[in-house]
């Protein structure tokens, strides 16, 4: 362990020039009397480290000093592509391994090429979340990640949509993909391979039991099949809406992607009212009313009829529900109802 850390100070020296006690002992997360020893040991095995004093001081290495002592472990390789993805890379358990991996690399790069580095680190930041929604809550990430790692089953409890709502698997986890903040887990199974959410994980048995991969499984080319699959199944249906001319322009500020790729897959064009009438796909209309109600009476659904309907049922379960406004004395007026856009 403490090898280890001795090898990191000589690291970050390399790679950063100068820092101070306490700047090394927050980056390795140690006191400052363990920094205070450990550049103490590093001085005594003969590496040209040194002091300068004052408030712009720090340790630093003679000039012109580098070490090539930047072998990664087995760990540290493993994490390589987690480097700059500090968020996945802690919630897989590898923010040490990354950081680490990080700093090796570094340490190897000429002083020219470190600089331009660290300004690219410092400009670029990949944030990936989407907008109102947090990243899922996953205990049994790390676990899994393990497993894939190391091409080992796993037991678990998985909740799922379908009745039975909890269910047994054994799995054989080929790989882990996050997506918008979430994580899914591609795994082998007596079903086939399929698609896991990790967060639906309601418990987690690791095993010793080795699997062999899939031959050819390529967990790329899975994953874009998989999307383009589950896009088949979920529209199963489409329809017909007019899009009010005073909302057509809010469109993107509102985040309508569905709409707006309807308008531009189609070309369509607005009337002589400024309104688009456009086709859009649609899951049920159970989702369709949940999809497009946001938008009031901005959107107004022309074909299919059935959809009609269940837009009026939802209206009129609404109207019963708030119904108390009335009774309590309060009175709603036609304003009330006009187009919110």
């Amino acid at each position: 362990m403490r090898s280890s850390r001795l090898l990191s100070i000589l690291l970050l020296l390399q790679t950063r020039r100068q820092l101070t006690a306490r700047e090394l002992a927050t980056e390795l997360d140690v006191s400052l009397r363990t920094i205070y020893r450990d550049v103490e040991a590093l001085a005594a095995a003969g590496v040209p480290v040194y002091a300068d004093q004052g408030r712009a001081g720090g340790y630093r290495l003679v000039d012109g000093y580098r070490t090539h002592l930047t072998g990664l472990t087995e760990q540290e390789a493993a994490a390589l592509f987690l480097v700059g993805l500090p968020g996945p890379a802690a919630a897989l358990g590898l923010t040490q391994q990354t950081s680490a991996a990080e700093l090796k690399l570094l340490a190897a790069l000429a002083p020219d090429q470190r600089d331009r580095a660290g300004r690219l680190k410092n400009r670029f930041h990949l944030d990936i979340p989407a907008w109102y929604h947090d990243a899922e809550d996953s205990p049994h990430l790390a676990a899994v990640a393990e497993a894939v790692l190391h091409d080992r089953r796993i037991e678990v409890v998985y909740r799922r949509w379908q009745e039975p709502r909890e269910v047994e698997r054994t799995l054989e986890p080929h790989g882990l993909v996050l997506k918008n903040g979430n994580w899914y887990v591609v795994a082998a199974a007596p079903q086939g391979i399929r698609t896991y959410r990790v967060s639906n994980i309601l418990q987690l048995t690791p095993t010793d039991g080795e699997f062999s991969r899939a031959p050819g499984f390529d967990l790329s080319r899975y994953w874009q099949d998989h999307l383009d699959e589950f896009e088949q199944r979920r529209f199963t249906d489409q329809a017909v809406v007019r899009i009010s001319a005073q909302l057509v322009p809010r469109l993107t500020d509102l985040a309508a992607t569905s709409l707006l790729k309807a308008i531009s897959d189609t070309g369509a064009e607005p009337d002589a009212a400024g309104n688009i009438t456009v086709a859009v796909p649609i899951e049920s209309l159970s989702n369709a009313v949940a999809q497009l109600v946001r938008f009031g009476a901005g959107v107004e659904v022309l074909e299919p009829q059935s959809l009609r309907d269940e837009f009026a049922r939802f209206a009129r379960s609404l109207l019963e529900l708030y119904s108390s406004l009335e009774n309590s004395g309060a009175r709603m007026h036609d304003s009330d109802f006009t187009d919110p856009f």
